[in-house]
C-alpha cells in the first residue's frame, strides 16, 4: 500500500497504459480519478473499482482540465498525483507531406495537453506537495523516420518536464516533476502505428515489423503495459522523494545501443 490515502489524476486512463496505471495505484491504496474521452470504456473500469471515478475530458479544452480538477477536489479531497498520459500517435508520414493540422493536432495532444495539465495540477498540490509524471516516449530522446511532429511533442514533454521542476524546487512548492519514456510496448495505439508504417512503406508487414523491434531491444522482448505502471508508482511514491527532473526511461535497452 505504498500510495494509501493518496489520490492520482491520470489522463487518457480508459484503456491501455493509462488504464493499467489506474489500476496499479488504485490498489496500492489510491483514490484514482480517471479521465478520458472514451466514455463507455472509463466508466467500465472504474465501476469495477471502489475510490474511483470517471469524468469524460478532453485535454485540449482548458476548461475541462479546470472542472477535472474541482471535481477531483470534492471526489477526493485534493490532489498528490497528476499522471499526463493522455496521447497520441503521429499517422506515419514523411514531413513534406504532413499538414500543418496534423502537426498541430499532435503537438496539441501530446504537448499542449501536458503544460494545461501542469498548470491546473499546481494549485491544488502546492499546499501539501505532490509528484507530478509525464509520459513522453523514447522517441522524445532519439529519431525515426515518418514522426517528425511525435518527436517534437514527445521532446517537448521531456525539457517542459525539466523545466518545471526546477521552478516548482525554487519555489519551495513539494512538487516534483519528471518524465518516463516508454519504449516498444504492446498496445493498441503501437500496432496502430505499425500498421501506418507499413501502409506508408515505412516498414515492412506487421508482424515482421513486431519481430524486428523484439530483435533490436537488449531484453528480448517488447513491453507491456504493468512495466511503464511499475515505473509511474515508482514515481508516485515517496520511494522516489529525492527525485525531480529526471527522465526515466523503460525500453528494454533499445536506447541504449
Amino acid at each position: 500500500m505504498r500510495l494509501e490515502g493518496k489520490t492520482a489524476f491520470i489522463s487518457g486512463a480508459a484503456r491501455g497504459l493509462g488504464a493499467e496505471m489506474a489500476r496499479l495505484l488504485h490498489s496500492h491504496g489510491a483514490n484514482v480519478m480517471v479521465t478520458d474521452i472514451l466514455e463507455e470504456e472509463g466508466e467500465k473500469l472504474v465501476s469495477a473499482h471502489d475510490n474511483m471515478r470517471f469524468m469524460r475530458h478532453d485535454v485540449l479544452d482548458e476548461a475541462q482540465w479546470a472542472a477535472a480538477m474541482q471535481a477531483t477536489q470534492e471526489a477526493f479531497g485534493g490532489l498528490d498525483i497528476l499522471v499526463n498520459n493522455a496521447g497520441i500517435a503521429h499517422d506515419a508520414s514523411l514531413t513534406e507531406e504532413t499538414t500543418l493540422e496534423q502537426w498541430r493536432k499532435v503537438i496539441g495532444i501530446d504537448l499542449d495537453a501536458v503544460f494545461l495539465g501542469c498548470k491546473h495540477a499546481i494549485g491544488l498540490m502546492k499546499k501539501s506537495g505532490g509528484s507530478i509524471i509525464n509520459i513522453s516516449s523514447i522517441y522524445g530522446i532519439v529519431g525515426s523516420a515518418g514522426q517528425t511532429p511525435y518527436h517534437a511533442a514527445k521532446g517537448g514533454v521531456r525539457l517542459l518536464t525539466k523545466g518545471l521542476a526546477v521552478e516548482l524546487a525554487q519555489l519551495q512548492y513539494g512538487i516534483r516533476v519528471n518524465s518516463i519514456h516508454p519504449g516498444f510496448v504492446v498496445t493498441d495505439m503501437v500496432r496502430q502505428g505499425l500498421k501506418q508504417a507499413v501502409d506508408g512503406g515505412l516498414m515492412p508487414g506487421e508482424n515482421e515489423a513486431i519481430e524486428m523491434l523484439t530483435m533490436q531491444t537488449p531484453l528480448g522482448r517488447l513491453g507491456a503495459p504493468r512495466d511503464i505502471a511499475n515505473a509511474v508508482l515508482f514515481l508516485a511514491s515517496d520511494e522516489s522523494s529525492w527525485m525531480t527532473g529526471s527522465e526515466v526511461v523503460v525500453d528494454g535497452g533499445y536506447t541504449a545501443q
